[in-house]
Parts: C-alpha cells; structure tokens; sequence
C-alpha cells in the first residue's frame, strides 16, 4: 500500500493507439510499478498520432512499413516477429496475422482524452482495451462503432462515446496536447514522462522503469 504521506509520482505516457513498443512499453511500466510497493503513482495517457495524415481507408500494414522505413517486406515481417516475442515475455499478444492494416488514430485518442477526465482508471481500461482491439484481435480502431463498443467495455457510457465520435468534441483538446508534446522535443513513443521533468524513451525493459520510479520515491 502506498504511503499516504508521500505524494504520488506522476507519469505521463505519450503514446499512440497503433504503436507496437507503446504496447510493449506499457507492459513493461505496469510490471514495474506492481514491483515498486508502497508507492503511488498516477499514470496519465497523452496522444500522439505516429500517422496523422493517414486516410480514412487506413492502409496495408506492410506496405505502409515498407515505405515509411524504406525497408524490405521480409524485414518488416522479421520486425513483428521481434515484437511479437517481446510482447509474450511481457504478457502481451501480439497477432501478426490480423493486424494487416493501419487505421487513422485521431477519433481514438479523443475517447482517450475524454475518459481522463471520467476516471484515470477509465482510461486505462480503454487504453489497454484499444491496443489489445488493434494488435491482438485486428480490429479497426478508427471505426466509431468498434470505439462505442470498446469505450462501453472499459465501463464508459456507450452511447455518450457515440456522442462524442458523432461530433468534434475534444478535438481541440487533443491537438492542443499533441502540441505540447510534439512542441516540447518528443518525436517518437513511447515516451515516458515521470513528474514532468524525467524522461524515458522506448519500450524499455522492466528494470528501467522500475529504477526510474524507485529513484524518485527516494527523492533522487
């Protein structure tokens, strides 16, 4: 249990729904904070779309790696091999199989920002109900029926997602956040803002995250 005379340490994980090592960063970040006992930690979800151009059509997954990172198509595939076995020492599946396409982000991360403010426990839900929706079942995370749906698992309310994906709202705010983050230097995710001032990049091992943690419950 945490200390009630200790304030909690906050961190700010800067990530995007299609973002396979902020799947796997998350992973490794929740391990780590199980692991820290006795501290509290307020974990806050900030957007970042690693493809804000992307059409409304989404495209094929391998032809958007192979012409983003200008590689072949058998490094792509041996990536996701990299990945998928990463995400299962973590826990985490990845299914290379299903994810065939890459979808535009924007709709998600204004569900996200909304449920922030519904509950951080909220958010978290949905969060890891949208990557386990994208990476493991393959489903079309842009699609406003498929967020509604994920948004209800999560213990929001449906029909107000539905709402909110019927409209603009919170569109503003998320593209204020983006700024702020894209503004403050950070151009690839995940990344890891603990207390707003420490910063820690990629889909780190466990052990990472749990020094960072255990250096500022110490006061480092």
């Amino acid at each position: 249990m945490a200390d009630a005379g200790s304030p909690a340490i906050r961190v700010d994980f800067v990530s995007d729904v299609s973002c396979p090592w902020c799947a796997i960063g998350l992973q490794a970040l929740e391990q780590a904070i199980a692991r820290v006992d006795g501290v509290a930690v307020e974990l806050h979800f900030q957007p970042f779309e690693l493809n804000p151009q992307m059409p409304e059509a989404g495209e094929d997954a391998i032809e958007h790696l192979t012409a983003k990172y200008g590689i072949s198509e058998a490094q792509a595939r041996q990536n996701g091999e990299a990945i998928r076995s990463r995400g299962a020492e973590l826990g985490f599946t990845f299914d290379m199989d299903r994810r065939r396409h890459v979808w535009n982000t924007f709709d998600a991360h204004r569900l996200l920002h909304w449920a922030g403010l519904e509950g951080l426990d909220r958010q978290r839900a949905l969060k890891h109900a949208l990557l386990r929706a994208y990476f493991t079942d393959g489903e079309n995370v842009s699609d406003h029926d498929t967020l509604a749906r994920l948004a209800a698992s999560a213990g929001l309310d449906g029909a107000r997602a539905r709402a909110i994906l019927a409209s603009d709202e919170y569109a503003d705010a998320v593209r204020e956040r983006e700024r702020h983050y894209t503004g403050g230097g950070i151009s690839a995710v995940p990344s890891v803002i603990f207390n707003n001032r420490h910063l820690v990049q990629g889909g780190q091992p466990v052990d990472v995250f749990e020094r960072a943690l255990r250096q500022l419950a110490a006061g480092a």
